[in-house]
């Protein structure tokens, strides 16, 4: 299966949080599946950075390739196909990144990773 994780999912994994359910860390730790992280997710975290809402030891330019790397992730590129589908989403939610994300899984037959119950109004498979 390919998952997609959330921001705050795959914080929680590389932080080891316990707000990271049991199934999801299954999901993500079996290595029959393949974990990708949007590059929504990034800008995400860059502007949470930039307002003081996260902190991070180091820049993020290092943190995000370094954690892609030490834990076989790989990074979601956002496209034209992601941005159009965005315009075609109902709006069960207004979060412009996590419609985003949505857009990627429906395009991309991706599972979702998140705690966010939201995602399941989409008809995306979430895992958690």
């Amino acid at each position: 299966m390919r998952l997609l994780l959330d921001t705050h999912a795959f914080l929680w994994w590389i932080l080891g949080d316990d707000r990271l359910s049991r199934r999801a860390r299954a999901a993500i730790a079996d290595p029959v599946n393949t974990c990708v992280l949007s590059m929504a997710s990034a800008w995400e975290m860059a502007i949470k950075l930039s307002l003081g809402k996260m902190r991070l030891e180091g820049p993020l330019g290092t943190f995000l390739p370094e954690q892609l790397a030490a834990n076989g992730f790989t990074a979601h590129p956002i496209d034209i196909r992601h941005v159009a589908r965005v315009a075609r989403l109902p709006f069960h939610h207004r979060d412009p990144f996590d419609r985003l994300l949505v857009a990627q899984a429906l395009e991309d037959e991706l599972a979702i990773v998140s705690a966010d119950k939201v995602f399941s109004k989409y008809r995306v498979r979430r895992v958690w």
